[in-house]
């Protein structure tokens, strides 16, 4: 690791996938039906097997590249990509569970990937099939490295999951070619890609290689961002000077490359891109000891989640560009929100977390992952949302033009169908989000509350800990111990931002809390085998307000218990859904319905609505209209449009 001399950074090491098996009430089924239902959907989505969805042509237009059939090229310029994050998702299945079909049919695919490779280490089939003459003309939006960073972190989950190089070798030697191409030196391009994903693909692949020049790459890549002239400008003038069209002005913002990345201050543009790229910035901070790096990270992560994030964990409010946009400019119902954003503010809160350990980061990771990441995602796991909105009124959702991103229902699949391998991928891979160990301090650290056993070595000794839990609708947590001999380290328990009650006891008798800075609960004792430390975070319902600068929740409340945010559905509470009133004084209940939405916890309580007449049809009116008493069922907002398609709203009046 080299040493920038800016400082040694403490860092913790992630538990990797294989260490860990989720055995989780509320994870296992998901992480089942990844495994078991949508990996197989999302293969047929991929080779147009499925009716009535939109086509994808991504395996046809492999085999065109091959040569093994005939044909045109359809699709996105970044089609490729969407493989890339299915045999992602493979690799991690796999991780968890031998199968020798799926490994099969993921082998065969690496196979066709192998004779789709150009001689000179090129993969990507639109510049292969449409336009071979065209490869690195237009790295503003042709998405060349973006789906080569894709297909690198696709290689690296495989091989880390079955020891298999094959998929590794050609994504290497892609990368091989990819460095012959860029860089600062005389004839090489000074570039950078428009769509951030390389970067971060690019540092797993020399963590699973060792190659440095990987690592070189990537932060080649980062520094190159936004420096003067602009990459992009030169090349927009490249093109004009053969006669070639360049239609896109997006302002350079648009791609973080307004200013050298550790000139920024703000987040800005498209929001997918932007925490992208923010991922790998935390990983080049940590790779290099890079405390300037890491700094900017902390800022921008700042603007993000103090003035750019929805109460769901959601980013990127605008439609327009898929774009963050300015300050606590937050809409409901043109929430933009996409779900590959949530993920990747989970991907870069991950990355922050093991650098610059803090509860901040994991409370936020867990915040979009029940939130603005499952919400994309149906319970049969066979329908997504792209867009994710606080707000839905069909009736104005299915009519307004300024408003025709936002579905009530969950589509089957998108012809940019980015969201749907990139969740799969997310949960297929949970496990490694879970725990954290750092080998210089004997520390294992506990950042989410999920079912599961994970097995490691701790100061050369192996250990077992075994997690139980009903989390996210119980607050109480069991770790059990298992380990041949006394072995003396510490268990940190991340103590969550919304917890304002939390008891931890050790073989039943009740320790004092005591919680670090770093809002983590530090056990450091000899331990046996058979200890058992359990932890109770008192979760009660909490009414949520928005700072009073986020304009469109004036006035309004939102319903939170634990990490789950709720809304309510017109299913449960009827039409008109904003005219529902909570007073100050509501009296809120729970109860854990195990037939609702495949078994989710529901608030209750009694607020009031206007009471309209029949006979009343005034549009406007100097009378008050009376209030009367109405009852309200909350739901999880993850579990929206599960049933009846309807009115859904999460920011509810209120004093």
């Amino acid at each position: 690791m080299k040493d920038m001399g800016m400082g040694i950074l403490q860092r913790v090491r992630a538990v990797s996938l294989k260490q860990v098996t989720i055995k989780d009430s509320f994870w296992s089924t998901r992480e089942r039906n990844v495994a078991e239902t949508v990996v197989p959907y999302q293969w047929d989505a991929l080779n147009d097997a499925i009716p009535g969805a939109e086509p994808s042509h991504t395996i046809d237009n492999f085999r065109i590249a091959a040569g093994d059939t005939e044909g045109d090229y359809y699709g996105m310029v970044f089609q490729d990509s969407d493989l890339g994050k299915w045999l992602e998702t493979v690799g991690f299945v796999l991780s968890q569970k031998s199968n020798r079909q799926l490994e099969k049919i993921a082998d065969e695919v690496i196979d066709l990937l192998g004779r789709a490779q150009q001689r000179d280490g090129y993969l990507n089939t639109y510049f292969t099939v449409k336009e071979p003459g065209a490869r690195w003309t237009n790295l503003k939006e042709d998405h060349e490295l973006y789906c080569a960073g894709h297909l690198m972190e696709a290689a690296v989950a495989y091989y880390d999951a079955t020891g298999k190089k094959k998929f590794l070798d050609i994504m290497s030697r892609y990368a091989d070619y990819i460095g012959t191409v860029f860089g600062v030196e005389e004839g090489k391009k000074p570039g950078y890609d428009g769509h951030p994903e390389v970067e971060l693909a690019l540092v797993k692949l020399y963590q699973a290689t060792g190659k440095q020049a990987y690592l070189e790459l990537s932060k080649f890549f980062v520094d190159e961002r936004g420096q003067k002239p602009h990459f992009f400008d030169l090349e927009a003038k490249e093109r004009e000077s053969q006669g070639k069209s360049y239609k896109n002005k997006r302002m350079h913002d648009y791609y973080q490359a307004h200013l050298p990345v550790r000139e920024q201050k703000t987040a800005e543009g498209h929001s997918v891109r932007a925490v992208y790229l923010y991922s790998a910035m935390a990983d080049l901070a940590a790779e290099y000891n890079d405390l300037e790096l890491l700094n900017v990270c902390k800022e921008l992560w700042n603007d993000v989640v103090r003035t750019k994030m929805y109460v769901t964990g959601g980013i990127g409010s605008s439609a327009y560009e898929e774009r963050f946009t300015v300050p606590f400019d937050l809409p409901n119902d043109r929430a933009y929100t996409e779900t590959c954003a949530a993920i990747g503010l989970m991907l870069w809160a991950h990355r922050l977390q093991q650098i610059d350990m803090n509860r901040d980061y994991a409370d936020v990771m867990e915040l979009a992952l029940y939130n603005g990441v499952l919400s994309g995602i149906s319970l049969d796991g066979k329908s997504y949302f792209y867009v994710n909105p606080l707000e839905v009124w069909p009736e104005t959702a299915n009519f307004r033009d300024d408003m025709s991103k936002v579905k009530v229902t969950r589509q089957p699949w998108f012809g940019c169908a980015c969201c749907p391998p990139n969740i799969a991928r997310l949960i297929s891979s949970l496990g490694q989000y879970i725990y954290a160990k750092d080998e210089d301090h004997s520390e294992l650290y506990v950042h989410l509350y999920i079912g599961s056993k994970v097995e490691l070595e701790i100061g050369g000794k192996p250990v077992t800990l075994n997690q139980q839990t009903q989390y996210p609708w119980d607050g109480q947590v069991s770790l059990e111990l298992t380990m041949d001999e006394l072995t003396e380290f510490s268990i940190s328990l991340r103590i969550p931002g919304w917890c304002k009650d939390a008891k931890i006891s050790i073989n039943g008798q009740e320790t004092e809390l005591v919680i670090n800075n770093n809002g983590y609960a530090q056990i450091n004792r000899s331990w046996e085998n058979g200890d058992l430390v359990e932890l109770n975070l008192s979760m009660p319902v909490e009414i949520i307000r928005s700072n009073p600068k986020v304009r469109t929740n004036a006035g309004k409340a939102a319903l939170q218990r634990g990490p789950v945010v709720f809304c309510l559905e017109e299913e449960d509470n009827g039409v008109n859904l904003q005219d529902i009133f909570l007073p100050n004084d509501i009296q809120l209940d729970t109860y854990f319905d195990a037939g609702l939405l495949g078994g989710v916890t529901v608030i209750t309580g009694t607020g009031t609505r206007s009471e309209v007449k029949k006979d009343d049809n005034a549009l406007y009116t100097t009378q008050n209209y009376q209030r009367v008493p109405a009852p309200i069922k909350a739901i999880p907002y993850f579990a929206w449009s599960n049933r009846t398609p309807g009115e859904m709203i999460v920011w509810i009046c209120s004093q």
